[in-house]
């Protein structure tokens, strides 16, 4: 398996039995743990945890009379408002304390809705998250605009507020931070930026159903935030996603941008239409999701207590360490980070140490790569749209920007975590997870060899 692939692999990879997340520690000697006396199981031992994992999604037999229901209607499309995928926008923006809420297709078309009616058009630029799924970077190309890299901070694997201003130039029209992994971004000092020079502010929620940052929910802290339902997430109907905010008139705005440029409540437009397309969730995913928001609650609270219960312990192992949440903030663990620093593992390799986790029955997979030099940014700048919108000297800056996001090649290169469903297991299944850790570290000497 490769150490680094995209998101939506990693997910599919991590969901068959992968996940990952890496970091450095403090040059503290190697712990020998008493408890890890048993040999790895890639030294012949016998494998710390023997059992399998939650699958994913998992299907709830009571959801299908209503789903049939909506299917023998006739109605599937959501185009007219109300039925479904009305009830189920009510339902989510009550989840989310938001004053309302707008389905979409996917979480891709929610974020290119919200970019749109934010303003966002062709020759703008957009500060941008690089520790995320690609579609974060397409939705800014979508528009034809520069998706400027804020640096990623290490220890939280989010935007690092400090290097937003440096990139800000007068082109700059929004700021698009990411909840990664479901971990809120320290956005206090993001929305404080955005106030001061008159930007947007778009989250990108897709992996952070219900996360919280000081009592307000992911989705709700920006002008419009936005959501993925796609076959991995906490709350999936296959594809599909929302748009969420606190004001109705950016709201309507998303709604008729949605589907087809339709006016709406508020929103008018320049007559019958204005400019849009047809993002719509369909009548029977829009049923699906609305009967899942229970499971999400009761899903969300296990995985909170389990990675509560995984962060104690990783505490006491040196060489992994914990993310750090910024202060009031609760994340809900798309993926459960730790960071890992090879020293205290007498040099054992990110993907030794990965492979050794999975011989013990603990899947582990790499997480994001340094996607900016996949080819993808140098294919849209060298296109002749963008050399038009775009002086030679800025283009050119820009891709040599790209050499200074050190904090995100770091974190590119250290980080490993584990899939969401090993924490909907049992608390006995938590403590394999942190045996199996002391073990390899106290046989990481010979694991090296």
């Amino acid at each position: 398996m490769k150490d680094q692939v995209t998101r939506r692999r990693f997910v599919q990879t991590a969901a068959a039995g992968s996940a990952a997340l890496a970091g450095l520690s403090a040059g503290r000697a190697p712990t020998v743990f008493a408890a890890a006396a048993d040999k790895p199981a890639l030294l012949g031992g016998t494998p710390t945890h023997q059992g399998g994992w939650p699958k994913w999604p998992q299907w709830d037999e009571s959801w299908e009379p209503e789903i049939v229901e909506v299917l023998r209607s006739g109605r599937w499309c959501s185009s007219g408002g109300g039925g479904p995928a009305e009830a189920f926008e009510v339902a989510y923006a009550e989840l989310l304390g938001a004053k309302g809420c707008v389905s979409t297709s996917s979480g891709t078309t929610a974020l290119l809705t919200a970019l749109h009616v934010m303003g966002v058009d062709a020759g703008d630029e957009v500060i941008v998250s690089p520790y995320t799924f690609i579609a974060t970077y397409n939705v800014v190309l979508m528009h034809k605009a520069l998706p400027v890299f804020a640096d990623t901070d290490p220890a939280t694997l989010t935007m690092d507020p400090t290097t937003i201003e440096s990139r800000i130039t007068d082109r700059t029209r929004a700021i698009l931070p990411v909840h990664i992994y479901g971990m809120p971004c320290d956005m206090d000092p993001i929305n404080a930026i955005a106030r001061k020079r008159n930007l947007a502010v778009v989250e990108d929620a897709c992996q952070a159903w219900t996360a919280e940052y000081k009592g307000r929910k992911c989705g709700t802290l920006g002008d419009l935030g936005c959501f993925s339902f796609q076959n991995s997430k906490h709350i999936p109907a296959g594809e599909g996603g929302a748009v969420s905010g606190m004001n109705q008139e950016l709201l309507d705005r998303c709604w008729s941008y949605h589907n087809c440029g339709r006016a709406h409540g508020t929103f008018k437009g320049s007559g019958s239409f204005s400019r849009g397309t047809n993002y719509r969730m369909t009548h029977y995913q829009a049923a699906l999701l609305r009967q899942e928001i229970d499971k999400l609650v009761t899903d969300t609270k296990r995985r909170q207590e389990n990675g509560d219960y995984l962060t104690a312990g990783l505490k006491e192992i040196p060489g992994v360490e914990p993310v750090r949440l910024p202060d009031g903030s609760r994340a809900v663990w798309h993926l459960y980070p730790f960071r890992y620093d090879k020293e205290q593992f007498h040099g054992l390799s990110r993907d030794q140490f990965r492979r050794a986790m999975s011989a013990e029955g603990i899947p582990c997979s790499g997480g994001y790569n340094e996607q900016y030099f996949d080819g993808l940014l140098d294919e849209a700048i060298n296109s002749r749209g963008y050399q038009r919108l775009f002086s030679a000297e800025r283009l050119k800056a820009y891709r040599d920007s790209l050499q200074e996001l050190k904090g995100n090649k770091q974190v590119c290169e250290t980080t490993v975590g584990m899939f969401n469903t090993l924490l909907l297991a049992e608390r006995s299944d938590m403590d394999h997870i942190l045996d199996a850790i002391r073990k390899i570290q106290a046989h990481s000497a010979a694991l090296v060899g």
